[in-house]
């Protein structure tokens, strides 16, 4: 427990040091890891698998899921199954066959175990690095939708090869069978469990208590799908979906902590990963000592193998989206901006309006359009492995149903390790170059997300309008005419600003009734903006981004106010 907490630390400020650098953390925690992993004396730092799967997996799948819009998901599902799943089996049979030729002892079902372990790619450095140099928003999300399928595929053809390899009985024997249950049954179990929590969290109403909740949805997630034989991670994710999609309905107070905690918990455990993978490099090697006398042909399997890697994806990116740049207007056919009239009815009267609407509307917004070839250039070097490919190989048993040795299971988890920390050694560092040097820009896109925060205002001014004029027409008792013109005046000014609030530390007539009257603008602002939203008259993104800017204001208020006191 002692190492495990120092890795930590280290890792931790490892990446606080590359970040003021303007280097990779990952990169950057890899190579100081895999050089102290062969410091004399130092113990191995050795995780179970499943704590892997089960401990660091969930939170990092369930916060990717929380921030992701799942109509961008659904418009870019496409894509995102062609390479979450088409490409994550096509890399398991290639690496396999390839495996089976360079090693003998490789049987083609240890090869197909090796494919499996080492073909989901973990798109979490691809995206912050996107992130941060300013990847076109239609790349963002089929990088963040990938990494959000591609584990659950591999880790059932993982599961399907472990249980034929090791003669273990099956849930299903049929593998076909097997993997269409778990790929079904999973979502259902996401969707239930995000739709209980969102039940429990409009009970408790208390922001600390809703977030500590939240910390439990993605482990009960996993465990109740795998207890039901079904994909856990895909269980996952879909509850982070559900819950995600659901936020817009809690509290300021408690949407703005689950976003910052979240982010804090992908910080700690992505800079925990990269570490322990480094620090994996002795141990991996004195075990495949002990297992062959020559490391030699492991070696050069290992080197091949990465290869494979690095050339099936761009391989098949080209060839399933790379057919050419079609330019076309984003955003065509959606329509205005619907505002009602009374943003704030209640929800059983706005609940009727158009359900089948908006997924005939998400339906027929699924984007089409083939990648350029600056996107699909990107795209297919992306592949960096992480954390599922390690927690997979350290799941390898270790003897079989019959208590014989697991065969070639050092051997496997030794080209696993070189094809993770080989991608993050060549990909990582030369991502941001290709990234620069392609010059990435669409102007279509842009054009369209300006148009749609335009939107998003639009809407928020005019029910904050409609508002501030009901209240002119009915003000509370004991105001009089002019300070009924300041407030609304007041509010209508700073609603982007709470600095020129009224009298902030006294308590007056005219203090509390611009405290009420703000608090019932931002309320309507959000009703309006969450009915848009399901109506198909805004985007997701635009609405959350908005929603953002409003939970601030209404923090500010909070905290001017409680300054009173």
């Amino acid at each position: 427990m002692e190492l495990l907490i120092l890795v930590l630390v280290g890792a931790i400020i490892v990446t606080a040091a590359a970040d003021r650098r303007g280097m990779q953390p990952a990169l950057i925690i890899v190579l100081i890891a895999l050089g102290v992993s062969f410091i004399p004396g130092l113990p191995q730092v050795e995780l179970d698998s499943d704590i892997l799967l089960t401990v660091v997996l969930p939170p990092l799948l369930y916060s990717a899921a929380l921030g992701f819009s799942f109509p961008n998901f659904l418009r870019n599902i496409k894509p995102i199954l062609g390479l979450g799943v088409a490409m994550v089996v096509i890399t398991a049979f290639a690496v396999g066959a390839v495996a089976a030729l360079l090693v003998p002892e490789f049987t083609f079902l240890l090869a197909l175990l090796l494919g499996a372990i080492v073909a989901p790619p973990d798109a979490v450095t691809a995206v912050a690095i996107g992130r941060k140099l300013g990847l076109p928003k239609r790349l963002m999300a089929i990088l963040t939708g990938e990494s959000l399928v591609n584990d659950a595929a591999a880790l059932s053809l993982f599961a399907i090869a472990i249980s034929q390899i090791a003669n273990t009985h099956a849930f299903i024997d049929n593998p076909l069978l097997l993997f269409g249950y778990n790929a079904l049954l999973g979502p259902v179990v996401g969707v239930v469990l995000g739709l209980v929590t969102l039940w429990i969290r409009r009970h408790l109403r208390n922001p600390a208590l809703e977030t500590v909740q939240g910390f439990v949805v993605p482990f009960a997630a996993f465990l109740a799908a795998e207890h039901l034989h079904a994909s856990g991670v895909l269980a996952v994710v879909i509850a982070g979906f559900v819950v995600g999609s659901g936020s817009v309905h809690a509290g300021y107070q408690t949407r703005l902590q689950e976003r910052y905690v979240w982010n804090s918990v992908d910080v700690l455990l992505e800079a925990f990963v990269f570490a322990y993978i480094g620090l994996q490099l002795r141990f991996i090697i004195e075990d495949l000592r002990e297992a062959r006398e020559s490391l030699v042909q492991i070696g050069v399997a290992s080197l091949l193998v990465l290869a494979v890697v690095l050339v099936i994806r761009p391989i098949c990116v080209f060839a399933m989206f790379g057919r050419g740049v079609v330019s076309r207007r984003l955003g065509e056919g959606m329509g205005g901006v619907q505002v009602h009239a009374n943003p704030r009815r209640p929800a059983a009267a706005r609940s009727t309006r158009t359900t089948k609407t908006r997924w005939a509307r998400l339906r027929e917004r699924i984007d089409n359009r083939p990648l350029t070839w600056q996107e699909a250039t990107v795209v297919a070097w992306t592949g960096m492995r992480g954390v599922v490919t390690l927690a997979a190989a350290s799941g390898i048993p270790v003897t079989l149903e019959s208590g014989e040795p697991f065969p070639e299971r050092s051997a496997i988890q030794a080209i696993a390790f070189v094809v993770a920390v080989g991608t993050i050694l060549i990909q990582g560092p030369t991502l941001p170059w290709l990234i620069g040097r392609l010059h990435l820009h669409n102007e279509d896109e842009e054009r369209y997300d300006h148009e749609q925060t335009e939107r998003a205002e639009r809407i928020v001014q005019i029910a904050a309008q409609v508002v501030i004029d009901d209240f002119v027409k009915n003000p509370p008792a004991g105001l009089d005419n002019a300070t009924v013109d300041y407030i609304k005046e007041t509010v209508a000014r700073q609603s982007r600003d709470v600095e020129e609030m009224p009298d902030p530390d006294a308590h007056t007539a005219r203090t509390d009734a611009f405290a009420a009257l703000y608090r019932d603008v931002l309320l309507a602002q959000r009703d309006s903006l969450v009915e848009n939203r399901d109506a198909g008259a805004v985007e997701d993104e635009a609405v959350r981004a908005m929603l953002e800017r409003l939970d601030l204001q209404e923090a500010g208020l909070s905290s001017r106010l409680e300054s009173r006191f």
